[in-house]
């Protein structure tokens, strides 16, 4: 038996039995549509954050040390990177810029009459401000008595805030300082990138004017400010060669590496480091919550199996006859797997779009650019088809064993 014939014999069952197979259809189009939506919105965040971080992060090297122990995080915020260092690395071929980043406890932050709990905000150098970042005003000065606020932190208050405005810090000790907000910015040069998407209210202060802490440097023998973590700004196409050496500076003399714990490594980073690991973990997740998805196209599966096998007994004087005259077994089971494969290859055909269409408005909700996934969108195809195969196996199997006296007796 041709496979033409295979398939006329397959259309004619599905449109005897409409809303039978239109309900074995659905269930697969509901699982291929999951897997579309899952795959498609994890492609367009990976898309979106591996894209800012390429963007804005693309000549800066991160600095900092990272504990060997999963409870020992409070580490890596220890200041070790004293003034002596910052003058090393500066001096380092390649490094354009040193942004050393520092933190200043606080008690609250108050604006008129309402007032934040804000347990610390950031001191930096003034050059972490960029025209690029700034939304309104200008950056601070080295040891100005003023601040800066990203967006976040401007609409926190019933008023936002706005350049020009005083604010009030209140210290850990209960002492109250008074600020003027210079600017308002929508990101910082300099801060590491998984950062930037915390979204979270932030307040930035000089180091000159604010920041205190301060530990003995083994190098000079006196004492410096010393901070938490550095970034480097180099030229792009220098990254790994500058990289290299700034990890030589970190593993030897450097005042870090001997006021560090020793199972501390301190590591410089680059933009591209950080890529790779968060697409990894994206991906990672992507996989997990997809292959979760797939539990639906396994009871897409088994609809179609449950309804072929119904449809092996209903059509059991049909295959008689079929024996009768000259069809062998492989010639019945072809006919229901062509059946069982097309059910699976509507379903699939279907599901693609809908998926597409979910996964679109997923990525509205989320305001991240929208972006494809051709790799499971084809294997989700390639699986829905397969589906349909491999649950008409056993049916048409069964089917293909039909005795045809018996079969012909049937009624």
């Amino acid at each position: 038996m041709d496979t033409s014939e295979s398939v006329r014999i397959t259309l004619r069952s599905i449109r005897a039995h409409k809303l039978r197979s239109a309900l074995t259809v659905v269930g697969v189009v509901i699982g291929i549509a999951s897997v579309i939506t899952f795959a498609t919105f994890g492609a367009s965040v990976e898309a979106e954050i591996v894209g800012d971080i390429e963007t804005s992060n693309a000549g800066n090297i991160y600095v900092f040390g990272t504990p060997s122990g999963d409870d020992d995080f409070d580490r890596t915020l220890q200041p070790v990177f004293t003034e002596h260092d910052i003058q090393e690395l500066e001096g380092i071929a390649g490094v354009q810029a040193v942004l050393p980043r520092g933190i200043v406890q606080t008690q609250s932050v108050r604006h008129g009459n309402q007032t934040l709990a804000r347990q610390q905000v950031t001191a930096t150098r003034p050059a972490s401000f960029t025209p690029g970042v700034l939304v309104e005003g200008r950056s601070f000065e080295t040891d100005e008595n003023a601040v800066v606020v990203n967006e976040r932190m401007a609409g926190s208050f019933s008023e936002n805030i706005t350049t020009g405005e005083r604010l009030t810090m209140t210290m850990p000790d209960g002492s109250e300082r008074n600020v003027t907000v210079v600017g308002v910015v929508n990101g910082t040069r300099g801060e590491v990138p998984v950062s930037e998407f915390a979204r979270q209210p932030r307040v930035y202060v000089p180091i000159d004017a604010f920041y205190e802490s301060v530990v003995e440097s083994p190098s000079a023998g006196v004492r410096q400010r010393a901070y938490p973590q550095v970034t480097l700004v180099v030229d792009p196409r220098e990254i790994p060669e500058t990289q290299s050496e700034i990890q030589t500076y970190l593993s030897g003399e450097s005042d870090a590496r001997s006021l560090s714990a020793d199972d501390t490594e301190l590591v410089a980073r680059s933009g591209n480091d950080f890529v790779e690991e968060i697409s990894d973990v994206i991906e990672r997740i992507t996989r997990f919550v997809t292959g979760i998805a797939v539990i639906a196209l396994v009871v897409g599966a088994i609809g179609i199996a449950n309804v072929m096998l119904v449809s092996v007994t209903e059509r059991t004087r049909e295959i008689g006859i079929m024996k009768a005259v000259g069809a062998r077994n492989r010639d019945v089971m072809q006919v229901f797997l062509v059946e069982a494969a097309l059910l699976g290859t509507l379903g699939s055909l279907l599901g693609v779009p809908l998926g597409l269409l979910v996964g679109y408005g997923a990525t509205r909700y989320a305001e991240v650019t929208f972006s494809l996934a051709p790799l499971w969108m084809a294997l989700a195809v390639g699986v829905g088809v397969l589906v349909g195969v491999v649950a008409g196996l056993y049916p048409a199997w069964r089917a293909a064993r039909v005795d045809p006296i018996d079969a012909l007796r049937h009624e």
